[in-house]
């Protein structure tokens, strides 16, 4: 890891973890054959049951319990996410996660607060739909029914590209979605553009702490990785990222 650099910018501290080259990106065929899976090398691990690089909405300690190493999401009327500390451009994402019955496991990882990759019980199901699990929500449903029962681990490994803005904030490049979840691939490049769900967390319940993050994340297309609160007590562990460029920073609001 390269020594710490510090720059003040948006209001807050922006400390960059290490310096990448342009990543060697290999095809994205993640091995999900037997979990945990532990992080690469070059991963930020986000948790791991002793490392907890995630704050709450309002950028304060987070209130989830952490249970024989799980992170249980804690309802509060979908408006209890967790945001990592760590933000990113490009990267590969890691999250295992456990559906309780309760609820219909309905959670989900949010790329940038903006794109969600549906957590929900779809075990079974035959039509599926861009709400079920697998799916990018509001943007393309899953290409085949990967889910496993409620109660058993299962995996999303997600390469995630984000859209490009120009000067004015615009996007003049879409961004694309690769995710395989419990080892079949459930997307593969699904174009993103604008966000569309009305209740991620930039538009449902936002905070000062996150306009500030929007604000940054339109001018240079880094930000965050949620995870969703949606009145039901998912179980999470291990999750990690590993960075595709040279982007990534460690977030920390500047002091008052």
């Amino acid at each position: 890891m390269h020594p710490l650099s510090v720059a003040l910018i948006f209001g807050a501290l922006l400390v960059p973890i290490r310096s990448l080259r342009a990543a060697d990106v290999t095809e994205f065929c993640p091995n999900q054959d037997t979990l945990p899976v532990m992080p690469p090398d070059d991963a930020i691990v986000l948790f791991n049951g002793g490392t907890v690089q995630f704050r709450s909405m309002s950028g304060e300690e987070i209130n989830w319990p952490n249970e024989d190493g799980c992170l249980v999401s804690t309802k509060s009327n979908n408006r209890n996410h967790v945001v990592s500390q760590v933000h990113f451009r490009d990267a590969d994402i890691h999250v295992e996660f456990a559906i309780d019955s309760k609820g219909s496991g309905n959670s989900g990882v949010y790329l940038h607060g903006h794109y969600e990759l549906q957590i929900y019980d779809s075990f079974g199901k035959d039509n599926l739909s861009d709400q079920d699990e697998g799916a990018v929500y509001g943007f393309s449903k899953p290409l085949v029914n990967a889910s496993r029962p409620t109660g058993e681990w299962q995996v999303y490994d997600i390469r995630y590209r984000a859209p490009r803005r120009g000067d004015d904030g615009e996007i003049i490049e879409e961004g694309t979605i690769t995710a395989w979840l419990n080892g079949q691939k459930v997307q593969d490049n699904t174009k993103v553009g604008e966000p569309r769900s009305v209740y991620h967390p930039f538009r449902y319940g936002t905070t000062p702490y996150l306009k500030v993050i929007a604000g940054q994340m339109k001018k240079t297309g880094i930000g965050p990785v949620f995870l969703q609160d949606h009145d039901s007590p998912t179980r999470f562990r291990n999750v990690w990222l590993r960075p595709l460029d040279d982007k990534s920073f460690l977030y920390e609001p500047a002091q008052e």
